[in-house]
Parts: structure tokens; sequence; C-alpha cells
């Protein structure tokens, strides 16, 4: 089992690694819109949509409604112009989302009795997660894109790396120090000393990398810069605990089995749904 979930995230990372690499804006925003429907496909399943029909059905209606967005901005995402009359209040819809998502796993399980039962508000919750994400991404990628094509991926990766490195923080400062739960009712195995160790961890982070990135990377000052950093890890963990909740209110394990031996797409990326919306949001329109 081991060796199987090794090759499939060697598999993983290098396909994702090309992607960023190598694809074209158009073909990444294409490849990205592929990975959001699949993440639509699997949150069916949270709505109490059970039936294979009508997953395919609004999985389906969700890709096509992706390609023609990204068909008709191709001649903009390939000088790195991203969806910029929308772009700033799809962001911060999710920000606002996240804000009523710490509402619902506060008070889960009571709050469940709000949106278990209703597939409408799961499709809701959907949108505000997976296309702000989409948006996000796309916004951090192509950052400054027309005169340095690698200055955005610097940019992604950062977030990437900021959120990985955060939970391998936070996994090993709970399994160390960890004594109370931080959600026992959604997420019975995080506590509150393994988040803190994940912030400290994100701090640090932040500090040593706009010390010795770049000059021309980072348009922001080293404080605020820092203080996003740890908040959009905190965020990163409200994403995990979020699908957690669905999950467990659904009754299911893993989103799918899309990836040999590591569960669904929502659950590689459900900690990047929150964090990477978050921190484009606050990067471009507020610091």
């Amino acid at each position: 089992m081991l060796k199987e979930r090794v090759l499939s995230a060697i598999v993983l990372i290098a396909v994702v690694l090309a992607a960023l690499l190598w694809f074209s804006p158009f073909y990444f925003a294409l490849a990205l819109g592929v990975v959001v429907t699949l993440g639509i496909w699997e949150w069916t399943q949270f709505g109490l949509i059970k039936q294979g029909f009508w997953r395919l059905l609004i999985a389906g209606l969700s890709g096509a409604f992706i390609f023609l967005w990204v068909f008709g901005e191709a001649h903009l995402l390939d000088v790195g112009r991203v969806f910029e009359s929308y772009a700033e209040p799809l962001l911060l819809v999710a920000v606002i989302w996240w804000l009523v998502a710490l509402f619902f796993v506060i008070r889960y399980p009571s709050s469940a009795k709000i949106w278990a039962k209703s597939s409408f508000l799961q499709l809701i919750f959907a949108f505000c997660t997976l296309v702000p994400f989409f948006v996000a991404v796309l916004r951090l990628r192509l950052d400054n894109y027309a005169s340095n094509h690698y200055h955005g991926l610097m940019l992604l990766l950062y977030v990437f790396i900021l959120v990985w490195a955060a939970d391998s923080g936070a996994y090993f400062a709970g399994r160390a120090f960890g004594k109370h739960k931080l959600a026992p009712k959604v997420s019975p195995g995080k506590t509150w000393q393994g988040v803190f160790g994940g912030l400290i961890t994100a701090g640090v982070l932040a500090a040593l990398f706009i010390h010795f990135a770049p000059v021309d990377l980072f348009t922001v000052e080293r404080t605020p810069f820092i203080l996003l950093s740890v908040a959009t890890v905190a965020i990163s963990v409200l994403g995990d605990l979020t699908e957690s909740m669905f999950k467990r209110e659904s009754g299911i394990k893993d989103s799918s089995q899309l990836i040999h031996g590591h569960g669904g797409i929502l659950d590689r990326i459900d900690s990047l749904t929150a964090a990477v919306p978050f921190f484009a949001y606050f990067y471009f329109y507020c610091l």
C-alpha cells in the first residue's frame, strides 16, 4: 500500500509540475478546469446526490461552463490577464464563504440542520469553494506574466509550499505536544498544539522566503506579508476541517478513489481551496 501511495504521489507531482512549467496559460486553465470539474463531481456526494447520472450531468455542465469561460477569455489569459472584471469579487466571495464555513464547523453537528439535507446549498458551497480557487490559482500563476513567464509560478508555488510545510509542522507538533483537541466532532486527530506548530512554521518560512526571494518578486512589506502567510495557513486548516465535516455528515471516508492510494481530488486540495483564494485576495487587493 505504501509503495502504491508513493508511486501515485510521484506521478501526481510530475503532472502538476509539467502543467505549471510547460503549459501555456490557455491550456493550463483548461487543465485546472478539469481538476475543478472532478472536484464538483466529488462534491455532489455531499449534497446527497448518489445517482451516477445526476452526478455526471452536474459535473458535465460545470465542465462545459468552465471550458466556455476559458475559451472566451483565451486571448486575455495568454497575456496574463485573468478575468479582470470579476476576479476580485469572486475572491471576496471565497473570503466570505470561509467565514460562513467557520461558523458551520464551530457549530457542528447542530449546524448540519441548515445544510445537510439541501442539495442546492451544497452546490452553492461547491461554487464558492472551487470557482474562486480556479480564479485564484490562475491569478497567482499569471501575475506579471507578460514581462516574466515564471514570476507568478514562484508566487503560486510559495503558497503551495507554505501550506504543505505548515501541515508538516502541525503534524510533528501535534505528535509531540498534542493534548487539546481542535474540533473533536469534525476531525478528532487535530489538536490546538498542532495548529500552533503549523502557524509557527508558516511564520518562519515566510520570513525566510521574503528575505531570500528576489527583490522584484514581492511588492509588499515584510511584516504584512508574514502576517498574511500565517493567516493563510490558519484558513487552510479551516478548508481541511470543512471538507472533513461534509464527509463525516455524508458518511464517506474519501471524496473518491480517483487518485490511487490517496483518495480523491478534494482530499488533496481541501486546504488549498481555502488558502489560495484567501492569499490571492489580500495579496492583490488589500496589501
